[in-house]
């Protein structure tokens, strides 16, 4: 991250944020992210989505970083891969990333 607080360069996931995944997903897996998200508040973080998104950066790290992708590489790279990410995966990341986060907090 660029340390003057410039975060345009994560543009790419605005379109994530805006439609809560609506376009990333399979029409079926669409309803299911959205129970978690909503749900997510009330169990575990009042920002899973921010999880979820850390997920989906997570399980297509390498492939970013082998590519030595830019940003406009990572906009068309994550365009395409639209309805075709494994939802379960990336929840179960996403979940993970929760806990380690609430683990870190809990032994301060």
């Amino acid at each position: 991250m660029h340390q003057n607080g410039d975060y345009t360069h994560f543009y790419f996931c605005y379109r994530w944020f805006l439609l809560d995944f609506k376009r990333e997903l399979l029409y079926e897996d669409v309803f299911s992210v959205w129970e978690v998200i909503w749900v997510a508040p009330h169990i575990s973080s009042k920002h899973f989505v921010l999880f979820l998104a850390l997920a989906l950066v997570e399980v297509y790290r390498e492939i970013i970083r082998d590519n030595n992708m830019d940003f406009t590489d990572i906009i068309k790279f994550f365009n395409e891969m639209a309805e075709r990410h494994d939802v379960q995966h990336i929840l179960q990341i996403a979940r993970e990333l929760v806990h380690k986060v609430q683990s870190l907090i809990e032994n301060k």
